[in-house]
């Protein structure tokens, strides 16, 4: 693993996911796939090396809403850590009370990964989610398509939440910018109410080509630095999605290089500013965290 150039101190990885043991924490029945293990030790091992220390776990797909495994996450890295939940219709005001107190600072909607490309129907999920955890001051945090995103437009900066679009929009980052859905999401990155994760880069640009994101990120940079995070989504799963397996198979994790991925964020801005309000100061406002909390 690439070890990337000094980052700030308090450097946030806004994207991962814990995984496992199955035996404690059962998936769902209709998950779309099995992941293997990825632990707290692991995670830290990881951070570690490329000098990040606060982290936001994501509750993953294939838990559904039991966000038990986010939760004992949560707990086991304390004050360092937040989480993104996914909630239920059912799920009551006591209960989302009980996942603020516990760290969680978002939602989730997953419309990307269970298949949903309908505009109509994505915008009535992030509504109602909006809705829900506005009182607490929460955002909806989502992964959905170039197309809804293009289609949707103005009407995803006009929540009752701020929202936070995971890993570029799913953006082609092997093509070019002047693709659908991408000037739509840097207008939504101007209005200041619309966030964009900088995540998933090697898998966007293909493995080994991560330079093909520095375009994307320098006109995310430029249209406003204040509403972009980087994530490393690790442990980056969907190794063997394209293979026929079935949903219940153990599907390997990409190997994929987290430094590098660090890295080339570090080389496409310069400007050590910026870079500390990508890496620090937008993530501590948006999830709340303590001054001084460090893993």
């Amino acid at each position: 693993m690439m070890v990337p150039r000094q980052v700030p101190a308090h450097s946030t990885d806004c994207h991962v996911h814990l995984f496992g043991p199955e035996s404690r924490y059962p998936f769902a029945s209709n998950r779309v796939y099995t992941p293997g293990e990825a632990d707290e030790a692991a995670l830290l091992a990881m951070h570690r090396r490329i000098g990040v220390d606060r982290v936001v776990l994501v509750q993953p797909s294939p838990y559904g809403t039991d966000n038990s495994r986010l939760l004992d996450g949560l707990k086991a890295l304390g004050d360092s850590a937040r989480g993104i939940a996914v909630i239920a219709p059912e799920t009551d005001d006591a209960a989302l009370d009980a996942l603020h107190a516990a760290g969680v600072r978002g939602v989730r909607v997953n419309v990307a990964t269970h298949g949903m490309h309908d505009p109509a129907m994505t915008l009535v999920q992030l509504e109602a989610n909006a809705r829900r955890v506005a009182r607490l001051g929460w955002h909806v945090q989502v992964l959905t398509s170039p197309g809804v995103i293009d289609s949707l437009g103005d009407r995803l900066a006009a929540l009752a939440t701020p929202l936070v679009i995971d890993h570029f929009g799913l953006m082609n980052l092997a093509s070019d910018i002047h693709q659908t859905g991408f000037s739509t999401l840097l207008r939504l990155v101007k209005s200041g109410r619309v966030f964009v994760k900088l995540s998933a880069i090697e898998r966007r640009t293909g493995a080994g080509q991560p330079d093909r994101a520095l375009p994307f990120i320098r006109a995310l940079v430029e249209a406003n630095p204040d509403a972009l995070l980087w994530g490393s989504d690790w442990p980056h799963t969907g190794g063997g999605r394209d293979q026929n397996r079935a949903a219940t198979e153990i599907e390997p994790f990409m190997n994929l290089d987290d430094g590098q991925a660090l890295e080339t964020l570090v080389k496409s801005i310069p400007d050590a500013v910026i870079l500390q309000r990508i890496l620090v100061d937008t993530p501590a406002r948006l999830y709340d965290f303590q001054p001084e909390s460090q893993l």
